[in-house]
């Protein structure tokens, strides 16, 4: 099954470690660039209703600003109360400075 990607952003418009607040079809997405990688996290932290795009990155995870929820930017998984619940975590792809996302899960 190919997935379909839609272009969210261009790579130019992204800084190291500072997450981008984008919409695709609806659904909020962090896009984070760091070590490297571009990422593409719901944007909403499973505990609290708050953007994770407000928080802040560091070693590939992702901080909740409001009670410190920390999520890996590669898994969605959490690694920190008070969250218990991973946030979804969507392909990305990159071509030439096009930023591209599908809305599809990574499992």
């Amino acid at each position: 099954m190919s997935l379909a990607f839609v272009r969210v952003c261009g790579l130019s418009e992204l800084e190291d470690d500072t997450p981008k607040r984008v919409e695709l079809d609806g659904t909020p997405m962090s896009i984070v660039q760091t070590e490297g990688e571009v990422f593409a996290v719901y944007d909403i932290c499973s505990h609290a209703n708050v953007s994770l795009s407000e928080g802040e990155v560091d070693d590939c995870h992702i901080e909740c600003w409001l009670h410190g929820s920390r999520f890996d930017l590669r898994s969605g998984k959490p690694d920190a109360l008070p969250a218990t619940r991973p946030v979804p975590v969507y392909p990305v792809k990159i071509e030439g400075d096009d930023v591209l996302v599908s809305l599809t899960q990574e499992s």
